[in-house]
């Protein structure tokens, strides 16, 4: 299925939601208790790290992500059957609800509604885990296969495969690379500024994938 806009225009706003992923995962790892709200991966090895005692794992953070992330791969896919005739319009509404999500995440962060220790933590975990989850079941359907917004195992597997040291393909790197390049930007940005905030942090990723919204709702085609 093809994105209703130029390729240069599609290939940036994937870039911006790795990026987002990068923002985000660098807080769910850091602040909520060593899980990811966008790698179910990693959350599938925590949970096995978990049944270790004294592993300084916890069951509970990525439970919680896995569930989170579940309920917005199903709501991805609902979205994708009821809308996928107008793309525009679904993967403008789909996104634009991500970042909406994503802001008020982090306004309710700010405001000491939301904190990134006790019982509000998990409603913490839960809603981003749906965000990227509504996202990976989204790209998975438009996005080209190395440009997968919220993991790079595929990406840097290809990067190294396709190279004339590999089976000499000599496919394009520079999609791969710059994924790479945004999932470390974004997580290094997070990493930084959670010295400082966690709830701008929330809230300049959903900022990010408000622009990504607005691309594909209203980039030119061509």
């Amino acid at each position: 299925m093809g994105v209703p806009v130029s390729t240069r225009w599609e290939v940036g706003a994937f870039l911006g939601l790795t990026a987002a992923t990068g923002l985000i995962d660098a807080v769910s790892y850091l602040k909520l208790g060593h899980t990811f709200v966008a790698n179910m991966t990693g959350n599938v090895v925590f949970l096995g790290f978990a049944v270790a005692p004294g592993s300084g794992f916890r069951l509970g953070p990525p439970v919680v992500a896995v569930a989170g992330f579940v309920l917005g791969s199903v709501l991805g896919g609902r979205a994708a059957r009821v809308l996928e005739a107008r793309p525009r319009r679904w993967l403008g509404i789909v996104f634009a609800t991500q970042a909406a999500v994503l802001l008020l995440c982090g306004l309710l962060v700010g405001v000491g509604v939301l904190r990134e220790s006790g019982g509000t933590s998990y409603l913490l975990i839960l809603a981003l885990a749906a965000c990227f989850g509504l996202q990976n079941a989204t790209v998975r359907q438009v996005a080209p296969k190395d440009m997968t917004t919220t993991v790079l195992t595929l990406t840097l597997t290809g990067l190294a495969a396709d190279n004339v040291l590999g089976n000499g393909r000599a496919a394009s790197p520079y999609r791969r690379v710059g994924s790479i390049l945004a999932m470390l930007a974004g997580a290094a940005a997070g990493a930084l500024l959670l010295r400082v905030t966690i709830g701008w942090v929330i809230a300049l990723a959903g900022a990010v994938v408000a622009a990504a919204a607005a691309v594909f709702a209203l980039a030119p085609a061509d």
